[in-house]
């Protein structure tokens, strides 16, 4: 059997929550890094909708973070990230869907609105593992690409101080879930932790993240990032980072 293809950018959130899953249930296999922009052709073609992470399993196409690891926990039950207790694997998937909706999307918006306008830095993280050719042509590209993002992803000003705002009531959530053992759902590490500490990798970059920024940070994406540091959401997943990612279950193609 050929090992599973995991289609992915190699910055993003969603696709770090994906890749984290996969990675967790220690299944060998192989990782496909797309272009941002450069992307929807060869997506749109393989499920119909132009979003990763995507994973090719046996055969299957299979699209979404939630969905991959739905399919993860069915293929390899162990080691678990839905709580065997029925109310609690309930209050993860519940607390996975909050983090999806409430979390991911405007992490994403509010961090764009900052990174984006730094030309040379956004292109160098989006083409981290590329050639030099590709590397000067997306350069070249990016400021219509960037408009291109902007209007995808609904990227402005008051937006974006609305998805901050978003960002902040989902760490007041996260803060206040958080149980007793330190995790959000039973006593140990589930769909729920798993998902808010990837959705929040942008906000606190632990070192533990497969794909390190290409550079310091520009000082505009440093203020935003520095106006959480002193939130224990951030503190909680860097802890997550530190005891549940692991090693990489990547292999060459």
């Amino acid at each position: 059997m050929a090992p599973p293809v995991l289609w992915q950018f190699r910055f993003s959130h969603f696709n770090e929550k994906a890749r984290w899953a996969v990675d967790w249930k220690g299944i060998p296999h192989v990782r496909r890094s797309l272009l941002p922009g450069f992307h929807v052709p060869r997506v749109l073609w393989m499920t119909g909708q132009k979003s990763v992470p995507v994973l090719v399993l046996d055969g299957e196409t299979i699209h979404d973070s939630t969905r991959i690891i739905e399919r993860l926990e069915r293929l390899r039950p162990e080691p678990a990230l839905y709580p065997a207790d029925d109310a609690e694997r309930r209050r993860a998937l519940a607390l996975e869907d909050f983090f999806d909706e409430e979390l991911g999307p405007h992490v994403r918006r509010a961090l764009f609105h900052e990174l984006l306008p730094e030309t040379e830095f956004a292109a160098a993280a989006f083409t981290q593992g590329c050639g030099p050719a590709t590397r000067r042509l997306y350069r070249a590209l990016f400021p219509a690409l960037r408009v291109a993002m902007n209007a995808d992803m609904k990227i402005d000003a008051a937006s974006a101080a609305r998805s901050r705002e978003k960002v902040l009531a989902a760490l007041d959530r996260l803060e206040a879930e958080l149980r007793p053992s330190g995790y959000l759902a039973g006593d140990r590490f589930s769909v729920a932790d798993l998902t808010a500490a990837a959705l929040l990798a942008p906000v606190v970059l632990p070192p533990e993240f497969p794909y390190p920024p290409p550079g310091p940070l520009p000082a505009p994406v440093a203020r935003w990032r520095d106006a959480f540091a002193d939130r224990r959401a951030l503190r909680w997943t860097a802890e997550m980072y530190r005891r549940h990612r692991g090693t990489s279950a990547e292999i060459a193609a």
